[in-house]
């Protein structure tokens, strides 16, 4: 698998960064698989959350073969310093490790959540202090919505964040204010070296209104299952100036096609050209 610079943290990153929410509601067994089959791709950058059910536990037990071959990032999606603090000691018993390498401030979207988190007495200032204690290798951001990547840039400006994780694909790209919010951000993360991951880079729409309970699978939005815009989705992200990685859907059912994916890339303009015409394409963002 194709590896990137991943800003001044100088890893050599996968271009799939493994989305762990995959791993928040299955058993040992299938997290057991999921986590030889992220090794056996070539996948080394594995992203989970304090609050992704039991994703931490179940990767906690593949501990001894996972941490000497991925960066290990987690995030608190706390705002106190206090609780953020006991939220990260929490993540790195259940995570089975003395230390993560990024620690991330979770769902920051909009200016207010910013507002929250880089406050006195907020959660940055509780990872600022883990990582002076040795306990995170560095701090990052991560958010959703429209107003993740101009939020971003405004985080930036407040602290010098390791890395970005926000939303980009296709659909959102069509829209004049996203990219010119995304461009600017991506300007800014080049300038101060930081690294850019993105996620949802396979959403197709929202659910449809009435189909919440039995969705076909556990990601909150609708993804493409198609092999083939899954990987006009996938080429078109990983074609796009500054991005190191996206991170990979929420289902363990779904990394074999965002796998093959990369694999087998097609160019921007080829990729774009398969999803133009695609029913019911929507941001993730919006209403059912």
């Amino acid at each position: 698998m194709e590896t990137r610079r991943l800003g001044r943290l100088e890893h050599r990153s996968s271009v799939l960064v493994y989305g762990a929410a995959a791993l928040s509601d299955v058993t040992q067994d299938v997290a057991d698989r999921a986590v030889q089959q992220l090794l056996e791709a070539g996948i080394n950058h594995v992203d989970v959350a304090a609050d992704y059910g039991d994703a931490e536990v179940r990767l906690g037990a593949c501990m001894a073969e996972l941490r000497p071959r991925v960066l290990l990032a987690t995030k608190t999606g706390l705002r106190d310093a206090e609780p953020a603090r006991r939220q990260i000691e929490a993540s790195l018993e259940r995570l089975r490790t003395d230390r993560v390498d990024l620690l991330q401030l979770h769902a920051v979207g909009d200016l207010a959540e910013l507002d929250l988190v880089t406050r006195p007495g907020g959660a940055l200032a509780a990872a600022v202090q883990a990582q002076e204690e040795g306990l995170v290798g560095a701090v990052g951001i991560t958010g959703h919505g429209p107003q993740a990547a101009a939020t971003h840039l405004e985080a930036l400006r407040r602290y010098p964040f390791a890395t970005v994780l926000t939303p980009l694909n296709p659909l959102l790209w069509r829209e004049a204010a996203f990219r010119d919010a995304f461009g600017a951000l991506r300007d800014e993360v080049a300038r101060q070296d930081a690294g850019l991951m993105v996620i949802k880079a396979v959403a197709h729409r929202p659910w449809p209104s009435g189909e919440q309970d039995g969705q076909a699978f556990t990601t909150w939005y609708e993804p493409f299952a198609d092999p083939g815009r899954v990987k006009a989705a996938v080429s078109w992200v990983l074609d796009q100036p500054g991005v190191t990685a996206l991170a990979t859907p929420g289902d363990v059912r779904l990394l074999g096609d965002v796998v093959a994916a990369e694999r087998d890339r097609s160019s921007a303009a080829e990729a774009e050209a398969a999803l133009v015409d695609v029913a019911g394409y929507a941001s993730p963002f919006v209403d059912a």
